[in-house]
């Protein structure tokens, strides 16, 4: 049976298709499509994106940068990511939001939740940027944050040419054990690395079902939003 209303994590990296680094349109074309499949079916759809295609908080904050600084670049990523991918769904005539946390009222509304949940029950696509707004979380806690504001019936994690849920790294490790279904404790205690143990918490304490999947094979989008048992269910 079909969810009423999710959460789409998109990564940064999504978003770059086979460039080393920024937004390839073609690439964001395509997710547009699928968002929009979703859309027309009913679903009330709510986004979060990340900003790793364009910079790495984490990865500067390692290489000696102050963390504070580097995580308030990334977060103003996401705004760039967040305005390409409504870019893309305005040309297909999908109705849009981008809604930040950090405010930039010149190109996106702030964040409000009433008024983010009133777009969504108007039919509009949401698409929250801007991180948490706040230095040291991660895209996969806005996440599960958001997620938990607007009711979401799922929160969809799409990965980046991955299945779903491994006990290591497939693109390293061919032997790599594929998990169909995980507890939320079960991610935390084996240390599974799908998101960080922040988002696991929230998930967890607010006992939301994740659903990670491989956003690379055409129509899966579509077909995790419909209820398919693609990928890893984490309940």
């Amino acid at each position: 049976m079909k969810y009423k209303r999710i959460l789409l994590k998109i990564s940064g990296e999504a978003l770059k298709g086979n460039t080393e680094f920024g937004i390839d349109p073609r690439t964001v074309n395509s997710i547009a499509e699928e968002i929009k499949s979703v859309s027309d079916a009913g679903i009330s759809v709510g986004i979060v994106v990340g900003g790793g295609n364009i910079w790495r908080g984490k990865t500067a904050s390692e290489l000696g940068m102050e963390r504070v600084q580097a995580d308030y670049m990334g977060m103003l990523a996401t705004i760039m990511n967040g305005l390409a991918v409504q870019d893309a769904l305005e040309r297909l005539g999908v109705s849009t939001r981008v809604m930040s946390a950090i405010e930039s009222r010149q190109a996106v509304e702030p964040y409000i939740r009433r008024r983010a949940i009133r777009h969504l029950e108007k039919g509009r696509v949401v698409i929250f940027v801007g991180g948490a707004g706040v230095p040291y979380f991660s895209t996969d806690t806005t996440a599960a944050v958001r997620g938990a504001e607007i009711d979401a019936d799922a929160v969809l994690m799409a990965k980046n040419g991955v299945e779903g849920v491994y006990d290591s790294d497939p693109r390293k490790n061919p032997n790599a054990k594929f998990y169909t279904r995980l507890t939320h404790q079960e991610v935390l205690t084996l240390g599974l690395q799908v998101m960080d143990s922040t988002a696991s918490s929230l998930f967890r304490d607010n006992n939301i079902e994740v659903r990670v999947f491989n956003m690379n094979t055409p129509g899966n989008i579509l077909k995790v939003a419909m209820g398919e048992e693609i990928g890893t269910i984490i309940k």
